[in-house]
């Protein structure tokens, strides 16, 4: 089978929903952080491993990489897609490449999940993980370890949904995969910026190392994102930048994060009382 595609002039074949920024975060201040983020760490542990050992170094013609991505014809209809998807450029209607997806082994709909650990590349790898690793465990230590993974993994499915929306709203193609934990870690960044609006995070800023607080280095980064999708809703940009997941995961981030917070937490936890005993002295943290 050989599907027509569009020339995807940044990066031919693949939607990548990652993207170099303005504002580059180096770390936040962990000084209040009461437990051990056992479940982010995890999340970083998965995404290496996944890279390495299955994607083997985002190696070219990978098959678990083409079997895996999210195709959001794939994910409207229902149907796996399989063969060679042609990508033309619009302007000349010649062919400069090609895609080829891989049978998927399981429900297509199961790529939601499985995509948010893969990644295009080791700079898409580290680029992300390193902002997991800033924001992550304060909205872990806020929310409770199993609250976290569910956030997290609601957050990215809803990333990769948006994009599939943007992808047919726009009229891109969309035989084009996409994949990459970005939608996920967006929504972990609007969570953050809803919890923990005033915590001081050192970052780069245009080449200027400075502190400032979440909302500014956060408020940045979406306003940047904003700005670069409105360049991105052309349907002859076939690849590239998946900013509906970015966008979408974050504004997810936005309205779940309270929701999940207040599921089964003790009242006084947001009246002020006093924190559950050990809490503070080094003992476990509450299971709520």
């Amino acid at each position: 089978m050989q599907q027509q595609g569009v020339y995807a002039p940044r990066s031919p074949g693949i939607w990548f929903d990652d993207e170099i920024t303005m504002v580059l975060p180096l770390y936040d201040d962990n000084s209040d952080r009461r437990s051990v983020p056992y479940v982010n760490y995890c999340l970083i542990i998965a995404n290496v491993v996944v890279f390495v050992f299955l994607q083997e170094f985002g190696a070219e013609n990978n098959w678990f990489t083409a079997a895996f991505s999210v195709v959001p014809q794939e994910i409207v209809t229902g149907e796996d897609m399989e063969g060679f998807v042609a990508i033309v450029n619009p302007v000349t209607g010649q062919q400069v490449g090609q895609i080829h997806l891989e049978k998927t082994p399981i429900s297509v709909y199961l790529t939601l999940l499985v995509s948010m650990f893969m990644h295009g590349g080791l700079a898409h790898l580290l680029g992300n993980m390193l902002f997991l690793w800033i924001f992550g465990d304060n909205v872990e230590d806020y929310l409770g370890s199993l609250r976290y993974l569910g956030f997290y993994l609601l957050c990215g499915v809803l990333a990769s949904l948006a994009h599939v929306a943007v992808t047919y709203a726009i009229g891109a193609n969309p035989l084009i995969p996409c994949l990459g934990a970005s939608g996920a870690i967006s929504g972990v960044l609007g969570g953050y910026i809803i919890l923990f609006p005033e915590k001081r995070v050192t970052v780069i800023l245009v080449r200027v190392l400075t502190q400032v607080p979440a909302w500014v280095a956060i408020g940045m980064w979406f306003v940047f994102h904003i700005i670069s999708s409105l360049g991105a809703l052309e349907p002859d940009r076939g690849g590239g930048v998946a900013y509906g997941a970015h966008i979408g995961g974050f504004v997810a981030g936005l309205v779940l994060v309270k929701a999940f917070a207040v599921i089964g937490r003790p009242p006084e936890y947001y009246q002020g009382g006093p924190p559950p005993p050990g809490y503070y002295q080094g003992g476990p943290p509450p299971q709520w």
